[in-house]
């Protein structure tokens, strides 16, 4: 595969209790990673702070912070090796399925009722094993999903995540910003026979229209590509790019994320309704899932741009009680059929299966 001396600082590290993270960002080769010396909990106070931040899905809840002054930093590239993925088969929960199902069934009717537009409703599915390795776990992530944003993030009074998601948040060069709306979903074997229903359609519009509104009166310049197919994984999504520029005196980070966070691709429109029944029907707490999470005000030495860079934390999981913990979900509309929002779940949850 490949060998890194930042995989056995992850080893120590973990090993020792030490906060770390490790980074790969979509189609790049470098890994980038913060080790600190001891074990303080930093929270994200000043959205002019210069660190990586880990936010939760609940934006009332105070994202934790790695501060880059107080974290020694390290990189290294990464020399492939292609090599097959390893299959896993799991057998799947007639008990999840069912409760599943009756948060969508319930969702739907709302929808009908005239409560909200769209609601994306998720779920935890945990897996025993014996003797995790995070490192080889790691390396597998980043070997097998080369386009996504593949990390692994640990602090001992929080818990050991690890992730690789297809969805950017935001980034922001100075004032100039781009983002996405990521929805729809379906499995493919290649390019040519994806075919998107109604469904998927509306769901990705909404997202889009949704982030057109929360930015349209505070930005300058604001462009709105043409929706498109993107692999992420064993699955096709529809994305649509979203740019402008920050006025200058008036737009901050803060207002911008605040914004975004969270979108309808991972909560839902009305958003505050969306969310309320999230909180009220999923029956556990999403944490950091579809929170998000990246580089936040990085200043480049050779062009002197401040830029952040942050992703929407999908595909992840958490390791505790030698139990990972896996989450996944899907967007729920009118047109949502039940069984076929359970078999999505099923899809993506083969994104993490595929490295344990």
């Amino acid at each position: 595969m490949f060998e890194l001396k930042i995989l056995s600082k992850i080893a120590t590290s973990y090993q020792e209790n030490q906060p770390f993270v490790v980074y790969r960002k979509p189609n790049a080769k470098e890994v980038l990673a913060l080790f600190s010396k001891n074990d303080s909990l930093f929270l994200l106070e000043d959205f002019s702070d210069s660190g990586f931040v880990f936010a939760p899905f609940d934006a009332k809840e105070k994202p934790i912070f790695f501060p880059f002054n107080e974290f020694d930093f390290f990189s290294e590239n990464i020399n492939f090796i292609d090599e097959p993925i390893v299959k896993n088969n799991f057998s799947e929960s007639e008990f999840q399925k069912e409760n599943h199902q009756k948060i969508v069934e319930k969702a739907i009717q709302e929808i009908k009722n005239g409560r909200f537009q769209k609601v994306v409703i998720s779920r935890k599915e945990s897996l025993s094993f014996k003797n995790f390795d995070v490192v080889l776990t790691y390396k597998k992530l980043i070997q097998n999903y080369p386009n996504a944003f593949v990390y692994v993030w640990f602090h001992p009074k929080v818990g050991l995540w690890l992730g690789a998601t297809p969805e950017t948040l935001l980034t922001v060069e100075n004032l100039r910003f781009e983002t996405m709306s990521l929805a729809g979903t379906q499995v493919a074997d290649n390019l040519a026979s994806v075919v998107w229903q109604q469904k998927e359609l509306e769901e990705q519009s909404l997202v889009t229209d949704f982030i057109e509104s929360q930015l349209k009166n505070k930005v300058e310049h604001l462009q709105i590509g043409n929706p498109e197919t993107v692999k992420a994984g064993n699955l096709f999504h529809l994305k649509t790019a979203i740019s402008g520029t920050l006025h200058p005196s008036e737009s901050s980070l803060k207002e911008l994320i605040e914004s975004l966070h969270p979108t309808p691709a991972v909560c839902g429109l009305p958003r505050n309704i969306a969310k309320n029944f999230i909180l009220e029907n999923e029956n556990y707490n999403r944490e950091f899932y579809t929170g998000f999470l990246g580089e936040m005000n990085v200043i480049s030495k050779e062009s002197n741009l401040n830029k952040t860079q942050l992703f929407v934390n999908l595909r992840c999981m958490k390791i505790e009680n030698d139990s990972a913990n896996l989450f996944i979900g899907g967007g729920i509309t009118k047109d949502s059929n039940p069984e076929k929002e359970w078999q999505e779940t099923v899809s993506k949850s083969k994104t993490m299966k595929l490295v344990l």
